[in-house]
């Protein structure tokens, strides 16, 4: 195996580790409720989307989707989340997020597309509700670390329940 090989292995596996040490962190923030810590992982202009449920793959511009937020949009959710007037989640569903099969896709050097498989346990009132999908994210570095450009959580359920509404951040 030639130096070169080597060295490009080295850092192709070290830029994995970090990609999953900063997913691992951000479902911690999300799982604890640290929501003003987890909204600083996004640069202004960032999106985060949930497409809906029949059309997983769908385009926000074109397609109806369950969460199309802006960043000043995602601002407005955390505030919400954070206060009693988010009646479904007061008090706060505890949730356990697992994040596994991380790929980094593209890399040019500045800004990464990943994906990672998804599964969130969240327990509220006696039930317990399971959300299982993929991640597709657009991650630029900054500072040591990333930032999210683009957060899209696909559901691999053809429907929400119980109760057919995401009150939780995926």
């Amino acid at each position: 195996m030639s130096t070169e090989t080597t060295t490009t292995t080295t850092e192709r596996l070290l830029t994995r580790l970090a990609v999953e040490e900063f997913l691992v962190e951000e479902a911690h923030l999300l799982d604890e409720w640290k929501l003003d810590e987890w909204l600083t992982l996004f640069e202004e202009g960032a999106d985060y989307v949930v497409p809906s449920t029949d059309k997983p793959e769908g385009d926000p511009n074109e397609d109806l989707t369950l969460i199309d937020d802006d960043f000043l949009r995602l601002t407005w959710r955390v505030n919400r989340l954070k206060s009693r007037h988010a009646h479904r989640e007061f008090p706060y569903s505890r949730t356990r997020r697992q994040i596994s099969n991380i790929r980094i896709l593209e890399d040019d050097g500045e800004t990464l597309r990943i994906e990672a498989g998804i599964v969130l346990h969240r327990y509220r009132h006696g039930h317990h509700d399971m959300f299982v999908g993929v991640y597709k994210h657009v991650l630029v570095r900054h500072e040591g670390s990333f930032r999210f450009r683009l957060r899209r959580a696909e559901l691999d359920q053809e429907q929400l329940v119980p109760n057919g509404a995401l009150s939780i951040v995926l």
